[in-house]
């Protein structure tokens, strides 16, 4: 089961790292256009592209990411990133189907880029062997997939390294690159979290998924109090965003079972409250788990003396 957490767990980075604010003015640092992860020396990787992935990422606006995500495959049909989104969406509808097609599309736009950006094509065509090979394992199961998906992780972290050859400082690999090494760390014994969590912080962009990234592993590795320290950080960026306070309100629920703490947990619920609120732009599969961790926060409080 470990590694079919790993696999599930990093595939959270195409929801959180792609792999996804309408209104580009909100952005946190001077914009490049097209450009999402660099303040500086911009790569060519398109406007509508770029607008999904704020509309995902800073606003969780799922629908409105849709909406730019098929004029962007219109638009912009040799951006991987677009199919790499439109992955992520997909995963989260929990449609297979289209997982394994957007999945392949983000592997072969990423090997078409690579003699025009040997980073990001290399960068993407890692991200497409990632995601089919969550696909293989989603289809097949741990018993019968496992070894055929870490065939596929071998090449993931092949053309992660030839990324990082061209440029171990670059924004965007490190993002997606920490972001794994972050739920390696976390769910298996083979990478130090420490040290992921520094490299993420110190070479990853925009710093609100930065900020979101660690404060995830800190939750999952009960650090409770810097876990709050960085989702806090994240809320002041990404104010809109009601999935930045369901995190919040599952981080104040843990600290709040581990203290027994009743104010926390009241606090839990209100940022479940705040998330559900907006509960409309969000997928419904996400939605449900909202709701069912809101009522075992309410339950929790009722028994606490």
């Amino acid at each position: 089961m470990s590694e079919l957490k790993f696999f599930h767990g990093c595939l959270k980075v195409v929801n959180l790292t792609f792999a996804t604010t309408i209104a580009l003015n909100l952005w946190i640092y001077p914009s490049f256009a097209g450009d999402p992860f660099r303040r500086s020396q911009p790569h060519k990787i398109g406007d509508r592209t770029e607008a999904a992935f704020n509309a995902i990422f800073q606003q969780g606006n799922y629908d409105q990411a849709q909406e730019y995500l098929q004029k962007s495959i219109v638009d912009e049909p040799n951006e991987p990133l677009a199919y790499a989104l439109k992955a992520s969406l997909a995963y989260s509808n929990q449609d297979l189907a289209s997982l394994k097609q957007y999945s392949r599309k983000t592997l072969a736009a990423g090997q078409r880029l690579i003699t025009q950006d040997s980073l990001r094509g290399n960068l993407y065509t890692g991200v497409g062997h990632f995601l089919e090979g969550a696909v293989i394992l989603l289809n097949d199961g741990t018993a019968n997939g496992i070894s055929q998906a870490f065939i596929k992780l071998t090449k993931v972290y092949e053309h992660l390294d030839k990324a990082e050859a061209i440029d171990a400082n670059d924004p965007e690999l490190n993002l997606i690159k920490g972001y794994m090494n972050l739920m390696l760390a976390v769910n298996l014994p083979l990478v130090s979290p420490q040290q992921a969590i520094e490299k993420l912080e110190k070479n990853a962009a925009p710093k609100y998924l930065v900020e979101r990234g660690i404060a995830l592993a800190y939750r999952d590795l009960k650090r409770y109090s810097q876990a709050l320290e960085y989702v806090n950080r994240a809320i002041k960026s990404t104010s809109e965003n009601p999935e930045i306070y369901y995190l919040k309100a599952q981080i104040l629920h843990e600290k709040g079972k581990q203290e027994n703490n009743q104010n926390l947990i009241k606090d839990a619920i209100a940022h479940f409250e705040i998330a559900l609120n907006k509960k409309s732009q969000l997928p419904a599969t996400l939605v449900k788990q909202i709701e069912y961790e809101h009522n075992l926060a309410k339950s929790r409080l009722n028994n606490i003396k």
